[in-house]
């Protein structure tokens, strides 16, 4: 039996800022306890504690980098103890570093997908072993995976690091049979968020803007909007990936 809405409990690794903390804000509407993770920057982590915690939710910041298994285990643990169980995790923490396949830094290569991968893993490992019946694991890929635009020729490292995730979500949604929890990934699209617009003139966001049929960038609202879709009513998609991009082919 699925707990009460208002007793769920949602993890959102990478919560301290940018699309993250709009999911962990959310989903906080939604009346979940959250639990905002972060890798280094506690003070941003603490502010959207604050801001939950302002407007009558409930939220805690864990730290830990998400690619340490034992950091992430008492992290778990320490959202366990205090709101008495986890039904929802999402998993938004991840980093890009882009340059061709031919010029790719190795180190860099390493640095992305021990986040990426090995992160997403050490996440998932643990949901899998804590998320509660009428449950709901949430990764992140990205719409770059399938997209052909000619600007994204430096993304392929970043892609390779995604379309693992993806493959990860499929199959431990099937590893869960019988537990009712999905587990399912959201591929965003051009998103505008600090991190996206650092560096780019005003032309280039226009082009990405201009490249959906809806003729605008993703908001940080939109993905989480997604999010909470999958965390709260949508029982039936297990396995999938929905790529929430405005359209961008």
């Amino acid at each position: 039996m699925s707990t009460p809405e208002s007793n769920r409990v949602a993890l959102v690794t990478g919560g301290s800022g940018g699309i993250g903390r709009v999911v962990a804000e959310r989903l906080a509407r939604d009346g979940f306890a959250v639990a905002v993770q972060y890798a280094g920057n506690r003070a941003k982590a603490e502010e959207t504690v604050a801001a939950i915690n302002a407007v009558g939710g409930r939220a805690l910041a864990v730290g830990g980098d998400v690619a340490d298994e034992d950091a992430m285990g008492t992290a778990f643990d320490t959202v366990r103890s205090a709101f008495g169980g986890i039904d929802v995790v999402v998993n938004t923490a991840g980093i890009m570093i882009l340059a061709p396949v031919e010029t790719l830094d190795l180190a860099d290569l390493d640095r992305m997908h021990r986040t990426n991968i090995r992160g997403t893993f050490v996440v998932n490992q643990q949901a899998a072993r804590t998320v509660r019946s009428g449950g709901a694991v949430v990764n992140f890929s990205t719409s770059v995976v399938r997209t052909q635009l000619p600007t994204y020729g430096a993304y392929g490292a970043y892609v390779a690091s995604k379309a693992a995730v993806e493959a990860m979500t499929l199959v431990l949604a099937r590893e869960l049979r019988g537990r009712d929890i999905t587990v399912n990934a959201v591929a965003p699209g051009p998103t505008a968020t600090p991190l996206f617009l650092q560096g780019k003139d005003e032309g280039t966001v226009d082009k990405f803007a201009k490249a959906t049929p809806l003729e605008r960038l993703g908001r940080p609202e939109d993905i989480a909007e997604t999010v909470a879709f999958l965390a709260g009513p949508a029982r039936w998609i297990n396995g999938q990936v929905l790529y929430a991009n405005g359209g961008l082919a």
